[in-house]
């Protein structure tokens, strides 16, 4: 396998798409202004719809937390043009609370790798025709990528680098300062309290940054957790993982939902589209 002519065709495109993500990974203020070329329009091509500056009329983000459970907004999330599901998060036999129409998956790619070891890189349990928007947890998922992109039908696009560190920014602003308010220690504490290095933002949150760039109108579903509720709808995952600072990230949603002028490092130029948080 290592040293056929697939593999090695492989191995090209894993250099040249690594590179190219490498070389673009920088901060950018106005990149929410690009989200429409850089994923919209993407995704329309495959419907064979010509790329425009037009955003989706309206776009439900949809969580995982348990909290879901406890509301039947199914038919509220598919009255939505677009409905964005989380990391394979399963529908069936949960429709009445979280709906059953999917038009983007969106994910880390710790699930494309552990895709990549089915047949046909399968990772499709909303249908092979629905595309997949990912972020890059390790550069070496790059070669997951290039393997399975080649057999789906549907458009696998990864986030633009730009687009991950203003994610990133933003996210540990509201996390050290929540740190500094909640503790009174200095910033240099921080980092020993969130795993440093390894401190990154949920899918979750990437996913509704994707969608204040290419939807009119957002929707929240499912964000936010209960003593009286399971961690995820469709799992038995018992807690958090300590790398995400999920409060961090609510302070960001109340933000969003409220003075979303208050929230740092995006370009003044971009316009916020109106969000609703469903709890």
């Amino acid at each position: 396998m290592l040293r056929s002519p697939q593999f090695y065709r492989y191995w090209l495109d894993f250099r040249r798409v690594l590179h190219d993500w490498a070389r673009a990974k920088r901060y950018q203020a106005d990149i929410m202004n690009e989200l429409i070329s850089l994923v919209k329009n993407p995704l329309d091509g495959q419907k064979g719809s010509v790329g425009s500056n037009s955003k989706y009329s309206s776009c439900a983000v949809v969580g995982n937390s348990g909290i879901l459970l406890k509301k039947d907004y199914g038919d509220l999330i598919d009255s939505h043009e677009i409905v964005i599901r989380l990391n394979n998060a399963r529908t069936g036999r949960y429709q009445q609370h979280v709906g059953s129409k999917t038009n983007i998956s969106f994910v880390n790619s710790n699930i494309l790798h552990l895709c990549a070891r089915r047949i046909g890189c399968f990772c499709h349990p909303y249908g092979a025709n629905v595309p997949i928007v990912m972020y890059v947890c390790q550069p070496v998922h790059f070669l997951d990528y290039t393997i399975c992109n080649s057999s789906h039908r549907a458009p696998l696009i990864v986030t633009d680098p730009r687009f991950d560190i203003m994610c990133a920014r933003i996210v540990k602003y509201y996390s050290l300062k929540r740190f500094v308010e909640e503790t009174g220690k200095s910033y240099d504490e921080w980092s020993s309290a969130h795993d440093g290095s390894m401190f990154h933002y949920s899918s979750g949150f990437q996913a509704v940054m994707l969608a204040l760039g290419i939807c009119d109108k957002v929707s929240v579903f499912g964000f936010g957790k209960s003593t009286l509720a399971k961690h995820h709808y469709h799992t038995n995952q018992k807690g958090e993982l300590k790398l995400h600072d999920y409060e961090a990230e609510y302070d960001f949603y109340h933000d969003l939902s409220h003075t979303p002028r208050a929230i740092p490092f995006i370009s003044d130029k971009f316009q916020f589209p109106p969000v609703v948080i469903y709890q």
